[in-house]
């Protein structure tokens, strides 16, 4: 008997893996073989990817969810293969991306899940390091170390280490708490005349990652409005009020923008970058609230050390909201 028909049932669930029930099925798909083909191919994360529902309020919490697969075999008669079916797969998803050069369903990090090795915080202030905690036995930040430990809840595959103010160093390791993974080098910036604005972003792994601004911030927005021509004229004395405008303005809202500096980073920051360029979720604390930004920037050239020597970014976001508030 040849392959001719796989059924997949997708169950989607947080956590811990296995734990799924009948609830949890969100999808039955079914494909069959082509010509002489023998094998099917489904592709499943644009549907997963519909259950992961990030938001941010400065909490950092673990946004990953299982997904269980059981594809049941069938053959040309409709028969269920008796040997090997149905077939039970298991992932972990996070709303994270490759690029082209890393092919065809890349797997991303298993350990530090940030692309650089250097991050910018300002003076005695603390900062998150974003983690795979399945993957990594210990922290060490200058010399101190932290153990990390994985319950195999999905709400704890993806932690954030907190890096004490004033930090140097912070040293990554393996399951046997003796292979470095990842040294991150911690720059402390003294910025007296600026306020830093802090710029958090969903980043190629799916965790939420900061970005630092330092230098000069400018906030302007954008007014939108419609108007139409009005009659005053009064019925009864055919005379008009000289205070009343022929001209009414209705609909009336604005749009807020804030463009920020980086100040000088070095060329290892450049994914950082692009990686918040491609995000689509970003948020800026802001007179003390998370409020959602969208980088209104569309294209931007790349500093290298050799080309520019010193690096500052500037980068424009729009408010992902209106001035006034409308929200029916």
């Amino acid at each position: 008997m040849a392959l001719k028909t796989v059924q997949l049932q997708v169950y989607i669930y947080e956590g811990t893996s296995g734990s799924y029930t009948n609830g949890d099925l969100k999808y039955t798909l079914q494909n069959s073989t082509i010509g002489d083909d023998n094998n099917v191919v489904f592709e499943i994360a644009e549907l997963v990817r519909d259950y992961l529902y990030l938001t941010f309020n400065d909490d950092y919490l673990s946004k990953t969810i299982w997904v269980t697969t059981v594809a049941t075999l069938l053959d040309e008669n409709n028969n269920v293969f008796t040997y090997g079916s149905p077939v039970t797969n298991t992932y972990l998803a996070t709303d994270g991306y490759g690029y082209f050069e890393d092919g065809a369903s890349p797997e991303l990090s298993r350990n530090a899940l940030m692309t650089a090795n250097s991050i910018y915080l300002p003076e005695n202030t603390a900062g998150k390091l974003p983690i795979y905690a399945e993957g990594v036995g210990k922290i060490t930040i200058d010399s101190v170390d932290t153990q990390i430990t994985d319950n195999d809840n999905s709400n704890q595959k993806i932690q954030y280490v907190t890096i004490p103010a004033n930090s140097s160093i912070v040293q990554v390791y393996d399951t046997d708490d003796t292979t470095l993974l990842k040294t991150v080098t911690v720059n402390n910036v003294c910025e007296p005349k600026f306020t830093p604005y802090k710029v958090t972003f969903v980043n190629k792994y799916g965790a939420y990652q900061d970005l630092w601004f330092f230098k000069k911030a400018i906030e302007s927005f954008n007014v939108t409005d419609e108007k139409y021509k009005r009659n005053t004229l009064s019925n009864d004395t055919a005379t008009y009020a000289k205070y009343l405008g022929q001209e009414q303005r209705y609909n009336t809202n604005a749009t807020k923008s804030i463009t920020l500096n980086t100040g000088f980073i070095n060329e290892d920051n450049n994914s950082t970058i692009e990686e918040l360029f491609l995000s689509e979720n970003v948020w800026i604390k802001y007179n003390g609230d998370t409020l959602p930004v969208i980088p209104k920037s569309k294209s931007l050239t790349l500093k290298t050390s050799l080309n520019d020597k010193m690096s500052n970014y500037t980068i424009n976001f729009d408010f992902a909201f209106n001035k006034i508030n409308n929200v029916r």
